[in-house]
Formats: structure tokens, C-alpha cells, sequence
């Protein structure tokens, strides 16, 4: 655990009122990584390091809605983790039944969850599914709960279901082939509706998307943190965010 400088909090309100309102995403993306890692480097258990990675969460999404940031998804657990050991699996299952219920009992952020449901333990669903009814008419910051998902997953999930919707119309395959455009997909992915994310922030060092948000972080900023997830702070957030302001973004162009 780092221990605050003196001069940390004044260097933390500087950057936070050097943020130009007109630069701040409305849609962020971040992959919550390194709980392990951090566990092991203060000799606890990974059990206890998603616990206190579960921990950071709310944190998170009181800096962005002090800033404007419209929604927040946050990376969970992806497909990939679903093969985890059963006895770390368990582990992590129950810190996200336990977070997203601490989420939803606060009434602050309409929770949604988004992934293969059907993949994941009928409790981890039900608490999950829960959790968006809950909140579903809270007013302001929007979360995607991100667990059981990967991006291929989605993209996959998506072309299902415009088939389906052609076939039940009465669509042959060759006039779908004929008018199949990009929108077909963008809507039906799990974030339909949403503005993509405008910044995409990974933790723990590691420089890759791992499968994040593939279609909707075509033009996306990236920016890499090294802090492991539980030692994610304030002052790295607004870096970030900072970082994402002072880009001239091209979208492609």
C-alpha cells in the first residue's frame, strides 16, 4: 500500500481542474487487471486480491461521474477466466456477486450486464440479472458489467442474431449476403444504443485488449497503466483522462 505524499492531494486537485469539460469521454472502457498479481506481491491470496480489486470499483465510478463520464464498462471476467481453477473461479464469482449487489443496493448507477449469461453459474446470472432490474430507473452514470464476455463472443452473438431476425422475416440467404451492412451488427451488440468508447484504460502494465470491446473500440484511445488494479487511484484515472484530452483524434481519417 503506497502512503499519500504531502503534496498529493494539491498536485490531485491541479489535475483535476486542468480537465477541459469539452474533452472528457462520455463512454470509458476499463480492463480491471492485475488483482492477482497485486495479491502475490503482499503475500495474500488471489482471493483476497479480487476482493480488494471489487473493492476499487466504486471508486472508479465516482471519478468518472465527477467528471462527466456518461458510462463506465467495466471487464470483470472474460470467457477466457471462465476456465480458471474451480476453487479461484468460485473465489471470483462471489466477489462479483458481492460487488455488483453492493453497487446495486447503493442506487446510485444503473448496472447492466453484458456477456454470455448463459455460461455462468445460475446464482453469478440471477445476482447479475437482479442487479439490472434493480437499478433500472436510476438516473445518471450507466455500467456495463462485463462478465462471462469476450469480444469475438459478441461479435459472434451478433451476426446470430440479425440471421435469426432475416430468417424470421423471410429473408434468403442471398438477399441478407446482398443488404448485410456494418449497422446490422452495431445492433445487436451488447451495448447497442451507446456511444463507443471514446478511451479504453487497461491496468497492471500489459499493453493489449485481450478481446475488449473488439467492435466498438475501433477508434478508441488506449491508455496502459502500470498501478495493478487494487493500487488504481484517482490521480492515474485523471492522468488518463488527461492523456485522452490532450489527443488529437483522428477517427480513422
Amino acid at each position: 500500500m503506497r502512503l499519500p505524499h504531502p503534496l498529493y492531494g494539491l498536485y490531485e486537485r491541479r489535475l483535476a481542474a486542468s480537465l477541459s469539460p469539452d474533452r472528457v469521454p462520455r463512454h470509458v472502457g476499463v480492463i480491471l487487471d492485475g488483482n492477482r498479481r497485486w495479491a502475490r506481491s503482499v503475500g495474500l491470496s488471489s482471493a483476497t486480491g479480487h476482493r480488494a480489486g471489487g473493492q476499487k470499483i466504486a471508486d472508479l465510478l465516482e471519478w468518472s461521474e465527477g467528471i462527466g463520464v456518461e458510462v463506465v464498462t467495466l471487464w470483470m471476467l472474460s470467457t477466457d477466466n471462465l476456465s480458471r481453477e474451480p476453487e479461484e473461479l468460485t473465489a471470483l464469482l462471489q466477489v462479483i456477486e458481492d460487488t455488483v449487489r453492493d453497487l446495486a443496493a447503493c442506487g446510485r448507477w444503473r448496472l447492466q450486464p453484458m456477456g454470455s449469461l448463459e455460461r455462468l453459474p445460475e446464482h453469478t446470472a440471477a445476482a447479475l440479472q437482479q442487479a439490472q432490474e434493480r437499478t433500472a430507473n436510476v438516473v445518471g452514470l450507466h455500467v456495463n458489467v462485463a462478465v462471462g464476455y469476450g469480444g469475438r463472443q459478441e461479435i459472434t452473438d451478433a451476426v446470430r442474431a440479425v440471421l435469426r431476425q432475416q430468417a424470421a422475416a423471410g429473408a434468403s440467404l442471398e438477399e441478407l449476403a446482398d443488404a448485410f451492412e456494418v449497422d446490422h451488427i452495431a445492433e445487436h451488440l451488447y451495448t447497442k444504443g451507446q456511444p463507443d468508447p471514446e478511451l479504453v484504460i487497461r491496468t497492471s502494465g500489459e499493453q493489449r485488449l485481450g478481446g475488449f470491446l473488439l467492435w466498438q473500440s475501433a477508434h478508441s484511445e488506449f491508455y496502459f497503466c502500470e498501478a495493478y488494479w487494487p493500487d488504481f487511484r484517482r490521480v492515474d484515472f485523471l492522468r488518463a483522462v488527461r492523456s485522452y484530452g490532450a489527443r488529437e483524434r483522428r477517427m480513422g481519417r
